[in-house]
């Protein structure tokens, strides 16, 4: 019984592109995502109306697939945390942040059979299944990198978001103070000016609340140029860690003898203590970070998240 688990939970996970059943099913999930997500999406024109009986089997067929894959993932959940009791483990999967989205991804569909009164707002839940795509990309390099800046940038993104959160708020209230005479109907309160400065700040603009005095226009035409500089920070934050991502491969790979860096290499073999580990729960000796995965022809740039398998070569760059 350990052996079937073992080869349904190498089936289920992704990014073992050399097993057929396991990137079989990957595709298979995807497809299965694509088309309830296109019943859900036509079901809202008015041209659906005809073929309503034929969208429902679909998201009840689709759905029924949702529920028995949660069903596998959550019978081999001591496989994805091996070091944790069986019940832990389940509790682990259950309220991880995948295990989350794939519970919400079919539970909407029962519960107005359980709670009728709700159903209208049980359906809106239904747009979580679009995340499930999320964890189809989680296992790639390209969206490890994304991860991977949004973690090292996370500080300053988050300052520069309070920044802007802050200006925000400032010309909220000032453009109260300026044009509350003249429309009290738009500028009711200080925090009604907060659609308009959102508006201004990210240089949307839509103009449907705009100011009227002079001394408000100036404050507009000083707030929008200030929204320019804003609103670049993030973007600059971003870009500039991305650039920061591949240059540290790129020196990885021009390591020479004798530098202060020493590189090591391991081969990851099915009885390797950190097999079907996630990085998180790798404990490295000092000073040693896991620079790149390599798994058959790709190149992986890691993350805490990230799941080593059987015959993947990890590179650890160590300061000497």
């Amino acid at each position: 019984m350990r052996d079937v688990k073992n080869k349904i939970f190498n089936i289920i996970q992704i990014g073992n592109k050399n097993d057929v059943p396991s990137t079989l099913f990957d595709y298979g999930i995807i497809f299965v995502i694509a088309i309830n997500l296109f019943a859900t999406l036509f079901s809202t024109f008015e041209v659906s109306k005809p073929y309503s009986t034929m969208i429902n089997v679909i998201e009840a067929v689709t759905v029924v697939i949702f529920t028995i894959e949660y069903a596998l993932r959550i019978w081999t959940s001591d496989c994805l945390y091996p070091d944790s009791p069986r019940g832990v483990a389940l509790l682990k999967y259950i309220f991880s942040f995948y295990g989350l989205i794939e519970l919400f991804t079919f539970l909407p569909f029962y519960l107005p059979f359980l709670f009728p009164a709700g159903a209208v707002a049980f359906r809106i839940f239904r747009v979580i299944r679009i995340l499930r795509l999320f964890k189809i990309n989680a296992q790639y390099d390209a969206f490890n990198v994304i991860i991977s800046v949004l973690k090292e940038k996370r500080n300053q993104l988050l300052s520069s978001i309070a920044m802007i959160l802050i200006l925000m708020v400032s010309a909220s209230l000032c453009m109260y103070s300026l044009e509350h005479e003249a429309q009290p109907e738009i500028f009711q309160n200080a925090f009604s000016g907060i659609w308009w400065a959102a508006s201004t700040l990210l240089t949307i603009g839509y103009g449907d609340i705009y100011p009227l005095t002079i001394a408000g226009r100036i404050m507009a035409i000083i707030i929008s140029f200030l929204g320019v500089g804003m609103v670049a920070i993030p973007t600059g934050i971003i870009s500039a860690g991305f650039v920061e991502q591949y240059t540290k491969v790129r020196d990885l790979s021009t390591i020479k003898p004798g530098s202060k860096l020493e590189l090591l290499t391991y081969e990851i073999t099915p009885d390797h203590p950190w097999a079907n580990k996630a990085i998180s729960d790798i404990r490295l000796q000092q000073q040693e970070i896991i620079a790149m995965v390599v798994r058959n022809t790709e190149e992986i740039i890691p993350h805490g998240a990230t799941i080593l398998k059987p015959n993947d070569n990890v590179i650890i760059y160590k300061k000497k």
